[in-house]
């Protein structure tokens, strides 16, 4: 080797050096830039003949662990669920406040019945009936307040929606115009390094939206999909759409079938032109948006089921009476019950025994609106039906309803007598009719009995009424008031009848209001998360305030706990990758400390290597 070869391999060590302290510099320089990753430089010798002839740089490689990538993002998206739940369901919290604090349901249900109490012990006291009146309305406004707070909570989560759409298009977009700026880059560019953290980042921000799956192939692509498999990005980015509504109600409610929905939902148009609906296909199962469709359209919607059922249980409670039939001996046997007073929402119910001595309950409930028909079966016991028939065509209609429907399936035979509806057994002895009867509601303050319409659906009695589009009781509690005919004439809390007139000093109507308030039991609703179908949550008013309460207390702090876990992990993994891809100032000064002595001693073989030919050169003068 010669010495022209020897200057011109320390001449390569020089260009590496630098390059190499360029690359220290930048790592520096970045430390604490988020989304950075360090960097090394790749060098190679370059070979002439079987001899070395000095080192060439290739490129740079980002220090970073893929795996542990791939697992931060998927943690990313639980973390991101996680909080998002947490921070709602506290928020929900707060709408029921602290219990036993003054504006909180249980507190203004507690001064109800104890105002009613005050009004049994002097009935007929005005002062006393204004407390009652006071007290219900301060109920009713806190049932009214608590749906305007889930409500409100579920509008932002609808906006908030709208705005992780749009962050998960601009992360999408961003991705696929990096791929397209990095297609025909080496993976070893410094100038590609540079892209690559910004496409990371990118997705990165799309993994906290969505659970995703990235996969770089050897071109340097990267293709994004959730992880039930739809693809966000490949050569081109996917387009999501939602269809935020600006405002929602108890009755805003998802649909997977467009024209009954009422709430915005997710759309994807992928490349080739195809639509997917996101969340009809359930695509999203974790990340903030995965958490707000949870919240807007179950966590939320329960949380309004709950209060509602309170409030219908409130209305009916003290307006609904259940009156027998007339038995009818036979044969056949059986009973004629009065229809008249039947309204939408109540009930024509029938008790029979089949053959193998099995007893079933028929409940019968008057539904107007044909588009609403058939009603769903929410018996809790499989012996038991629940069914809807039209009252609107009259007796004969119905008649002819119910034989088709269970004449042959239950051995009944249905009947006009008059004005009445004859149910009796259909004489094959395969079955037995017990009983029949109606529940009305009360749509008087003066029926003669202690049953009043309390509490209305703003100014229309509440029945229970079901029609094609919604059930009254949905959002109830945001329209539930005290009767205005009430509010007019206080003294009715006491007076029940006019002929006779009620007995000064009769305590009839608010006993029985306040023992139906306190000690009656009620069947609520499988919808309020309470219970199941097959043993739906029974108890008092109280009892299910309290529970329901409870339930959601517990929710909130058991979501709060998995945030504070799920934050743990987030943190451990971003640790650890942090301890592979970032800078760590103390390596970056010991490679600046090798490469100033690399530098040197590649100089001082130039300078050596100079010396050498200027000695060659006197030799030859």
């Amino acid at each position: 080797m010669g010495l022209s070869s020897a200057l011109s391999i320390a001449m390569f060590g020089l260009r590496a050096n630098q390059a190499a302290l360029s690359i220290v510099s930048g790592n520096v320089a970045n430390a604490s830039t988020p989304g950075y990753v360090a960097q090394t430089l790749n060098q190679a010798e370059i070979i002439s003949g079987d001899t070395g002839a000095g080192v060439r740089v290739i490129g740079v490689s980002r220090q970073l662990d893929t795996y542990v990538q791939s697992q931060l993002r998927t943690e990313n998206a639980g973390g991101a669920y996680a909080d998002q739940m947490a921070n709602v369901l506290g928020q929900l919290q707060n709408v029921y406040g602290t219990p036993g604090n003054d504006g909180t349901l249980e507190n203004a249900y507690n001064n109800f019945t104890s105002a009613l109490q005050g009004l049994s012990a002097s009935s007929g006291n005005q002062s006393a009936q204004s407390a009652v009146l006071n007290a219900a309305q301060a109920l009713a406004q806190q049932l009214n307040a608590t749906t305007s707070g889930i409500q409100a909570l579920r509008s932002n989560a609808e906006q908030d929606l709208s705005v992780s759409v749009a962050q998960a298009n601009a992360a999408m977009a961003q991705i696929a115009q990096l791929n397209q700026k990095l297609q025909s880059m080496s993976a070893q560019d410094p100038a590609a390094a540079t892209l690559m953290d910004q496409r990371d980042t990118a997705v990165d921000q799309l993994s906290k939206l969505m659970d995703i799956r990235a996969v770089t192939d050897n071109t340097n692509q990267t293709s994004v999909y959730t992880t039930s498999g739809v693809q966000l990005v490949g050569n081109q980015a996917s387009t999501l759409t939602f269809n935020a509504q600006s405002s929602l109600t108890a009755n805003s409610q998802w649909n997977a079938d467009p024209s009954k929905s009422s709430v915005g939902t997710i759309m994807i148009q992928l490349p080739n032109g195809a639509k997917i609906d996101m969340i009809a296909s359930q695509a999203i199962n974790s990340g903030q948006i995965a958490a707000d469709i949870q919240l807007r359209d179950k966590s939320l919607v329960q949380a309004q089921n709950q209060v509602d059922q309170m409030a219908a249980t409130l209305a009916s409670s003290l307006s609904d009476s259940t009156t027998a039939g007339t038995a009818v001996t036979g044969p056949p046997s059986g009973f004629d019950t009065d229809l008249s007073k039947v309204l939408p929402g109540n009930s024509f119910n029938i008790s029979y025994t089949d053959s193998n001595n099995v007893q079933h309950n028929i409940s019968v409930v008057r539904v107007d609106d044909p588009t609403a028909l058939p009603i769903p079966n929410t018996a809790s016991n499989p012996n038991d039906k629940v069914i809807g028939v039209n009252f609107s065509g009259g007796l004969s209609s119905i008649v002819a309803q119910l034989n088709g429907q269970l004449g042959a399936s239950a051995h009944l035979t249905f009947s006009a007598s008059g004005s009445l509806l004859r149910t009796v057994d259909d004489g094959s002895g395969a079955s037995t009719v017990n009983a029949a009867s109606t529940t009305t509601t009360a749509t008087s303050l003066t029926s003669g009995s202690p049953q009043l319409p309390l509490f209305t659906d703003r100014s229309t009695l509440y029945t229970g009424a079901i029609t094609g589009t919604a059930s009254q009781i949905t959002g109830l509690a945001g329209r539930i008031q005290v009767n205005a005919a009430l509010l007019a004439d206080p003294s009715k809390l006491t007076v029940y009848s006019t002929s006779p007139v009620t007995s000064a000093g009769d305590t009839t109507r608010s006993d029985f209001i306040y023992n139906q308030l306190t000690s009656a039991t009620f069947s609520y609703s499988p919808n309020t998360g309470l219970g199941a179908t097959a043993s739906p949550f029974k108890g008092t008013l109280p009892s299910f305030l309290q529970q329901f309460v409870s339930v959601q207390s517990s929710a909130a702090t058991t979501a709060q706990q998995v945030a504070q876990g799920q934050d743990v992990v987030v943190n451990t993994l971003q640790q650890k990758f942090n301890s592979k891809a970032g800078v760590n100032i103390d390596t970056e000064m010991t490679n600046l400390i090798s490469l100033q002595n690399s530098y040197a001693a590649n100089a001082h073989v130039m300078s050596v290597v100079q010396s050498m030919m200027q000695t060659l050169l006197q030799v030859q003068v």
